[in-house]
């Protein structure tokens, strides 16, 4: 199909008001993949003028970086057939799958290339032109091989299998020596001219598997005139190591190629001929072995020279020609003058996580092993399938595909289950969330992407969620360069869907509190430096009094639940500051509540502070591209959920690197002095008890004798230092409560 083909069809056919997001994204790629400009596709992309951005075709074209399976114009002919178009003339008409080729745009111009001169030697040194031909291309041990015998066949002369036992060495050696150079290579036919082949061989034969080393590629040309050739050759630059005239239609350009190997060989001659071709010189495909022959220098045919035009021409090697290529024919924008769009800037893409990350940009979600980073993953998709918070920030409704790459199918699916239940909301956006299980079938990401993106392509996703990134890591994660290459392939995601990509990675080895948030992440900076939003996890040391604080909230909860269920009104006989206390909430349970349900209302209490004393702290840090920095979001990992601590319970505590070493002294003074005092307040226990069993009375100042203290000291362990009274059985008396701990009540009260 030509070029103006496609571009009636989406002028004729293709409507693009009437195609969704997708759609219009898959007519620019498919543009792009078949050689159009971007300005092509932004032409017929005006004429849907409520959504025309001027400027967002080419942010989107500059990201079409081509797939593993790319939209091609196929995809562009079925819009049309779908919408009424039929295929005219003799053809078929397409399947979704044909491809439409059509040449790319070439490097240089021929039409407008001027030739390069090309005359026969007038003075001409035959055997010295052979010896330099040998000497640029082999090393003096090497065997190779030649022609000077032919044979006809349908009116053409064609070489016989010739020699291939004679070094470089021995030919270079006997050429200085002899005064003729057919006494060392042998009569020829002078209207057949002689051939030798370019790349050394082993000595044993002529075929491929006698090549010993793939230096060496030829091009061939006999569509264009001469002189075109030699300045098409020399104006791409090819790095040539021999320019031979063949006495005929065509110059022979020994190209290097330096292949390590016959496949690597077949790969770069198929660049090398396409570069060719694209570019004008129409190479001759049979010339594609690398025991193929060439014409010999020195020599005549049908009354012309076989000469040697030239040596070590181009540039310098196969890498250095490749890379200069690539630059000259790279898809990347022309930079753009600022003042052209300083009055209508395009548009910033909408937030997926407000005031953290937009749609279409990359997030990594960093920390230690055991943080839950794959719940808060599936916290995160649950929140933007659903529309709701994520760890206080507002998520933008839409669908989501989370690529489950290390738990199997079945613990996936219940974890989706679990964090639902426990977030307590309900599933009404499951048809929102997309799970791609790829645990043992994974590979690395840069054969991922192109079927993640082949998937995901007409689905209209919001996000991918990768989890975790070390199952399709390709290349040593401390390499720059490699990490680079790898996190590009989160880019191409992004472009060419249009999506944001999000996925979480492992802090390295050791002490993380005082590092940045940036610099705990494993392997390269580039983890740190690439993504737009970073969100970094690092726990917190909890102490015992806090996590006495979370039991007491834990408890209170699961009494105000039950009460809920079982007992209506309860609200009005409890003050809030009791709702507060679980002792108080224990109490009233057991005064309302019947016996059995006073025993399922302390079951639950139980394991509700059992699984309060499980919760781990953890703060979360970020490093953010497109918005201002946060405040540290302090949360508790309440499994299978994170909770953020609403009351700041978490603020003051700072990681174990960041306290300074006095404060971690005080600490462990502090710490030691209260293990002192519970020892203290046992031994009390103790002789309080043996004293109750012995039925008499004693004096403050007794008991503290007995335990080496004072009775100030004594009143102060029992939580009371206000008092001061001498006679504990006066004023207290020990109480043993259902849970097994002891209070101290009045006397008054006690026998109340």
């Amino acid at each position: 199909m030509e070029r103006a083909d496609l571009l009636e069809l989406i002028d004729n056919y293709i409507d693009p008001a009437g195609l969704d997001y997708q759609e219009w994204l898959q007519v620019g790629m498919a543009l792009k993949e078949e050689g159009y400009s971007v300005s092509d596709w932004e032409s017929w992309s005006r004429r849907d003028a409520a959504r025309y951005r001027k400027g967002e075709c080419a942010r989107k074209w500059n990201g079409f970086n081509g797939a593993g399976t790319p939209v091609t114009g196929g995809t562009i002919v079925q819009m049309a057939m779908d919408r009424g178009y039929r295929p005219k003339g003799d053809g078929h008409e397409l399947e979704w799958d044909d491809m439409i080729h059509r040449e790319e745009s070439p490097i240089i111009d021929t039409g407008w290339i001027e030739g390069r001169e090309v005359s026969e030697p007038v003075s001409w040194n035959p055997k010295q032109e052979l010896i330099k031909y040998l000497e640029t291309l082999f090393d003096s041990t090497e065997n190779v091989g030649y022609v000077t015998h032919s044979f006809e066949k349908d009116g053409k002369h064609m070489p016989t299998k010739g020699v291939w036992d004679r070094t470089a060495g021995q030919l270079i050696q006997e050429l200085y020596k002899c005064s003729d150079m057919l006494d060392v290579i042998g009569d020829y036919n002078q209207e057949a001219g002689a051939w030798i082949r370019f790349n050394p061989l082993d000595g044993k034969g002529i075929k491929n598997e006698n090549v010993i080393e793939f230096r060496y590629a030829l091009v061939e040309s006999d569509s264009m005139e001469i002189e075109k050739q030699n300045a098409v050759i020399r104006e791409l630059e090819l790095p040539v190591a021999c320019l031979v005239h063949s006495g005929g239609k065509s110059l022979h350009a020994v190209v290097r190629v330096d292949a390590a190997d016959y496949q690597e060989y077949r790969k770069r001659v198929d660049y090398l001929y396409n570069i060719c071709n694209k570019n004008g010189l129409k190479v001759d495909g049979q010339n594609k072995n690398p025991s193929r022959l060439s014409r010999m220098p020195g020599i005549m045919r049908n009354g012309r020279k076989q000469f040697l035009l030239d040596t070590n021409i181009g540039k310098a090697s196969w890498n250095e020609w490749h890379e200069y290529i690539e630059s000259i024919s790279d898809d990347l924008p022309e930079p753009e003058p600022l003042e052209s769009v300083w009055d209508s800037l395009p548009e910033l893409s909408p937030c997926l996580i407000e005031g953290v990350l937009r749609k279409g940009h990359k997030m990594l979600l960093a920390g230690p092993s055991k943080a839950g980073k794959s719940f808060l993953q599936i916290e995160l998709c649950i929140a933007i399938a659903e529309g709701r918070r994520w760890l206080g920030w507002q998520c933008a409704k839409g669908r989501v595909m989370y690529v489950n790459l290390e738990l199997d199918r079945a613990s996936c699916l219940h974890r989706f289950r679990d964090v639902y239940g426990a977030l307590g909301w309900l599933p009404s956006g499951l048809g929102n969330i997309d799970i791609w299980n790829l645990r043992g079938k994974s590979c690395p990401m840069d054969k991922l992407a192109p079927k993640l993106i082949r998937r995901a392509l007409k689905k209209d996703y919001v996000a991918i969620i990768i989890d975790p990134i070390y199952k399709v890591i390709t290349g040593d994660e401390n390499s720059a360069d490699q990490m680079a290459a790898f996190c590009n392939q989160f880019d191409k995601v992004c472009t060419e869907l249009g999506c944001a990509v999000i996925y979480c990675h492992h802090h390295s080895k050791g002490s993380q509190g005082a590092k940045r948030s940036m610099d705990r992440a494993s392997g390269s900076g580039v983890f740190a430096r690439d993504p737009d939003a970073l969100l970094d996890l690092i726990e917190l040391e909890t102490t015992e009094a806090l996590l006495k604080q979370e039991e007491n909230k834990a408890v209170c909860r699961a009494c105000r639940d039950y009460l809920e269920e079982h007992l209506p009104g309860w609200e009005e006989d409890v003050s809030q500051d009791d709702m507060l206390s679980s002792v108080q909430m224990l109490a009233y349970c057991k005064k309302r509540l019947t016996e059995a349900q006073n025993r399922e209302a302390n079951a639950r209490c139980t394991a509700a502070a059992k699984k309060a004393r499980t919760m781990t702290a953890w703060r979360i840090d970020g490093t953010l591209r497109e918005f201002p920095k946060f405040d540290p979001v302090d949360v508790w990992f309440d499994y299978p959920v994170h909770r953020p601590d609403a009351v700041g319970s978490l603020k003051d505590i700072q990681p174990e690197a960041e306290r300074p070493v006095w404060q971690k002294a005080a600490e462990n003074r502090k710490r030691q002095a209260e293990d002192k005092r519970m020892k203290k307040r046992n031994e009390f226990e103790i002789e309080f008890a043996n004293i109750e069993l012995e039925g008499r009375e004693v004096s403050a100042q007794e008991l503290a004798e007995k335990l080496g203290t004072n009775s100030k000291e004594l009143l102060s362990w029992l939580g009371d230092t206000r008092r001061q009274k001498s006679d504990l059985k006066k004023d207290f008396e020990k109480y043993m409560g259902e849970n097994g701990t002891m209070q101290i009540r009045r006397k008054a009260d006690a026998q109340e």
